[in-house]
């Protein structure tokens, strides 16, 4: 049997991706694994969100070079989308394609296998007006995604990512709920998109909406990053009226100055947001709000940084993920002067460390309370699952797969130890 390696890197919605090439793979007859080790094909799905993600995608492909020299070598993804070059001349590679298309990559793959030709392959396909639908779903976990919306208008000055993935485009309700009848069998489901608060605007429909056609499901129901402008009322409403909602909003801020989030071309304002950080504890008492933020933007000066850090410090944020600026060729942010590398490292260091403050603070609040955990892996002896407002749990007896409520003890590195 024919082995193919599906590598994934990037976020949630190219994991999902990568799921359903490998789920295809493996209708075709290949054994399929996520791991780069031997193997006959290696699809890297790619990421170009940042230079070093680009820079870890073409050492993905070196890496499968190592393992299987004589193998053929398909890559597609974001990466591969902003710059087929890059992956076209590398040996191996047979097949380079972007973003799109990837419903049809099973067929692809057996032609490579039938073809001599070992020439590259340059197919990065256009981008359609509509939801791309047609890949096989994914073997259940105990988590599961559902890829609702593809695709972003925002033109962030930073971002690439609507040059790499096109206009917003969202899956039809019928779709999704197709999609999740398939997983009777999940704990919890994650709903996932580029933008996923733009979901249902180019179909006369709404996230809220969305939320609502899930009354039915048993499983519990996450939601992906989401847009300040999402948080209205009606959204809430909707989330609240879920029995198994779990009240976690990774809610994107980038910056907390004003200026900086002004010239990013992000449309709200640090006082917009923290409304809408409050809003959310109106509806869910318990939530975690999670965020990205951005060290360095080159319009960034050392005042509106300290701006930026005390908003984060106080606008009632549980967690970051802290990273320095990397600037996108293509984007208006690129044209802009860089700040020196140290400031940016410095920065990022600086919020890194109130973010590790803020976690450990809003872990600490639920020592001695019950919580309920769906356990999912083990690993160096312990259990490990996560609440609903997703708090890392540790259990030395819990069995992988159960949700059970359990009592959180103590800190115990990134998360909380169980009794």
């Amino acid at each position: 049997m024919l082995k193919a390696a599906v590598f994934n890197l990037g976020c949630k919605v190219n994991q999902y991706e990568s799921d359903r090439i490998a789920a295809e793979l493996s209708s075709v007859g290949f054994e399929v694994s996520p791991e780069l080790d031997y193997a006959d094909l290696y699809v890297i799905n790619t990421c170009a969100v940042t230079a070093e993600a680009e820079r870890k995608s073409r050492q993905a492909v070196a890496r499968a070079r190592k393992f299987n020299p004589a193998a053929k070598i398909a890559v597609v993804g974001c990466a591969s989308q902003n710059d087929t070059a890059q992956f076209a001349a590398k040996e191996g590679v047979v097949f380079v394609s972007g973003a799109a298309g990837k419903s049809k990559f099973a067929k692809i793959a057996l032609e490579l296998f039938n073809s001599n030709d070992k020439a590259a392959i340059e197919e990065v396909s256009p981008f359609t007006s509509v939801f791309e639908e047609g890949m096989l779903p994914a073997r259940p976990r105990t988590r599961a995604y559902i890829m609702v919306q593809d695709g972003c208008d925002n033109f962030c000055s930073y971002c690439i990512v609507p040059y790499l993935r096109g206009r917003g485009r969202s899956r039809s309700v019928e779709s999704v709920l197709k999609e999740a009848d398939a997983l009777s069998d999940v704990k919890e489901v994650v709903l996932i998109g580029i933008n996923l608060s733009a979901y249902g605007r180019d179909i006369g429909s709404s996230l809220a909406s969305l939320l609502a056609a899930f009354k039915p499901y048993g499983f519990r129901l996450r939601l992906g990053s989401l847009e300040p402008n999402v948080v209205t009322e009606e959204f809430l409403s909707a989330a609240a009226a879920l029995k198994n909602f779990c009240p976690h909003f990774h809610l994107s801020l980038q910056s907390g100055d004003a200026d900086v989030l002004k010239a990013m071309n992000r449309r709200y304002t640090p006082e917009v947001y923290k409304e809408k950080t409050e809003l959310i504890r109106a509806y869910f008492k318990d939530a975690a709000v999670t965020t990205d933020v951005i060290a360095g933007f080159p319009a960034e000066t050392e005042e509106h940084f300290w701006n930026g850090y005390e908003f984060v410090k106080n606008s009632g944020i549980t967690d970051a993920h802290c990273f320095p600026y990397s600037p996108r060729k293509g984007t208006k942010a690129a044209e802009l002067k860089e700040l020196p590398h140290a400031v940016t490292e410095r920065r990022a260091f600086l919020l890194a460390e109130l973010a590790a403050q803020l976690k450990y603070e809003f872990m600490n609040r639920f020592i001695g309370c019950d919580a309920e955990v769906l356990f999912e892996d083990a690993k160096d002896g312990y259990v490990r699952g996560y609440t609903k407002n997703y708090l890392r749990v540790y259990s030395a007896s819990a069995t992988p797969g159960e949700t059970v409520t359990v009592k959180l003890k103590e800190i115990r590195g990134d998360g909380l130890l169980a009794e």
